[in-house]
């Protein structure tokens, strides 16, 4: 995965980015106001003047360059003027020289704090001083504070304010995020083993308020994996429910088959005992079977192939497959040619078992010499097959529980059967994005409708 695409990641980056910038931003703040405000050793700017005269007029100029170099390191800029000319050097701002000559006309002293130069605020001051050698010079000096501080000094409170607000802004904003992120963990464990345990039910209902980043969208895979499950789950206990159930008569008919055939002592009647066994095997065979089907289907159709198919000529098989059944009941089955092809995409194994359902469920309740009717068309862009008996039909407040597995209707009599035909059919047509819908017929009999998408050109 790439991480410039992950919110997560750029989630943390931004704050980690805030928070650098409060550090930077709060910790010049306070060391300047450390600085400014916390300091009791303030500057004496005229004891000062007079340490700077006492040099000049013991040691001259060399020893005053000594001096103002002393000075530079604590942090001061400084120098003596005589008849408004430096005695040494000085680095002044330009505006601080512009405004020079006007503050040394004033022959008084004054401080200016803080002078606002362009870049920075400093301290400015103008000392006049009455030499020994009675000539009266001025101190001019400028500060970045009010106290004598070395630049060094300087970097180690501005370096120790902004190391000691970096662990407390990193502190604070790491656990609210180290929370923010622990919390959709710690509510995936507490699921998790939930889960682990047999509640099914289990949901972690997405924490994380309204972000959306990855864990966020992590908790809702495990929400639809756990309701996939649960589904699963609960569908396997439902059919093994009703194949138990549905298994216990034809098993107790067998039972009592095989214990009549064993105390018979006429083999004509054991011959047709057995002969009873083996259909209630096959019927068993059978039954099985559509349940693991049914069951499969429910569960997604894992593995199932898709392809384009022709749906008119796939029931044109199913219903030629069907004409041994038809044939042993003297039922006629109808063909109801399409116009063209009619492509779908779908399983064709799953498609055939469901239109051979279909069929099957309409040759058993079409009467002895009856007639079953296939077609397949086009309408409303939707492909449309419909398989039409005539029997007895369904009654009007039974047709919405045709499709249910194991119903079976008031006719059900009439025909043998475990009411999971229909059921099937209903799951490979929604399974394929489609329906399927029944009405009793005009006049009589039952009319299916088998819809799926059709395939453009």
């Amino acid at each position: 995965m790439n991480p410039f695409k992950s919110s997560l990641y750029w989630r943390l980056l931004l704050w980690f980015c805030a928070v650098n910038l409060l550090v930077l931003v709060l910790g010049g703040f306070l060391t300047r106001r450390f600085v400014e405000y916390t300091t009791a050793v303030e500057i004496d700017w005229s004891a000062l003047a007079q340490s700077a005269d006492q040099t000049y007029e013991q040691g001259g100029a060399p020893a005053l360059a000594q001096w103002i170099e002393r000075q530079r390191h604590d942090g001061v800029e400084a120098t003596l003027f005589e008849d408004g000319q430096p005695l040494q050097p000085i680095r002044l701002p330009a505006s601080v020289w512009h405004s020079l000559p006007a503050m040394l006309s004033a022959d008084r002293g004054m401080v200016l704090r803080p002078w606002r130069g362009q870049y920075q605020s400093v301290y400015v001051a103008v000392q006049p001083v009455a030499g020994a050698d009675g000539h009266v010079r001025q101190l001019v000096a400028m500060s970045r504070s009010h106290m004598r501080l070395r630049p060094q000094t300087r970097e180690k409170i501005l370096l120790g304010v902004q190391f000691a607000l970096s662990l407390l802004c990193i502190g604070l904003v790491g656990w609210w995020v180290a929370r923010s992120v622990a919390k959709p963990v710690q509510a995936l464990r507490e699921a998790t083993r939930r889960m682990a345990a047999g509640e099914l039910s289990t949901r972690v209902d997405h924490p994380g308020g309204a972000s959306r980043d990855e864990l966020v969208q992590l908790a809702g895979d495990f929400d639809a994996m756990a309701e996939r499950i649960e589904a699963l789950v609960t569908h396997d206990r439902r059919v093994l429910q009703d194949l138990s159930h549905e298994l216990r008569s034809p098993l107790a008919r067998l039972q009592l088959i095989l214990d009549l055939a064993q105390r018979s002592d006429d083999s004509a009647a054991a011959e047709r005992y057995f002969r009873q066994a083996e259909q209630e095997i096959a019927r068993l065979d059978r039954m099985t079977g559509d349940m693991l089907a049914l069951s499969r289907m429910e569960g997604g159709l894992p593995g199932m192939e898709r392809e384009r198919l022709d749906l008119a000529e796939l029931a044109r098989d199913s219903l030629r497959q069907a004409t041994l059944e038809a044939d042993a009941r003297h039922i006629d089955l109808h063909w109801l040619p399409a116009s063209g092809p009619v492509e779908v995409v779908g399983s064709p194994v799953l498609l055939e078992r469901a239109l051979g359902n279909l069929i099957s469920n309409a040759i058993k309740y079409s009467p002895e010499g009856g007639r079953v009717e296939l077609a397949v068309r086009v309408v409303a862009g939707q492909a449309e097959c419909v398989v039409r008996d005539h029997g007895p039909g369904v009654l009007e407040d039974e047709l919405d529980s045709l499709f249910r597995p194991f119903f079976r209707g008031s006719n059900a009599a009439r025909a043998d059967g475990h009411g999971l035909g229909l059921a099937i059919a209903q799951r490979v047509a929604k399974a394929h994005g489609g329906e399927i819908l029944a009405r009793n017929g005009d006049g009589d009999g039952l009319e299916v409708k088998l819809r799926l998408p059709v395939v453009g050109d």
